[in-house]
């Protein structure tokens, strides 16, 4: 079994992040697999993100803007046209 020297890295997502990335995978005709590629995570990370949202304990800043998630939704769409194409995402 491998030894680590050093400690394993950690991501740390801001709230705002989590609560977008669940409120793209509540919109209708999407996925969480999709959101989940698209937000380069483990789909099992939002879904659990999406489960704290539901019970309350990740929730959106009501000081900042809400932004329309139809721009969101569009942009999820075209990154899926363009990995249908096979053409690749950066």
């Amino acid at each position: 079994m491998p030894r680590y020297t050093k400690p394993r890295r950690t991501w740390h997502y801001l709230n705002e992040f989590k609560v977008k990335a669940v409120q793209l995978s509540l919109l209708d005709d999407v996925q969480v697999k999709d959101v989940a590629a698209t937000l380069d995570i483990h789909p099992f990370m939002l879904s659990r993100w999406r489960k704290e949202y539901r019970e309350g304990k990740l929730v959106a800043d009501k000081r900042q803007k809400v932004t329309s998630m139809a721009k969101d939704k569009k942009e999820l769409n075209k990154v899926k046209q363009l990995e249908i194409k096979g053409v690749g995402v950066i």
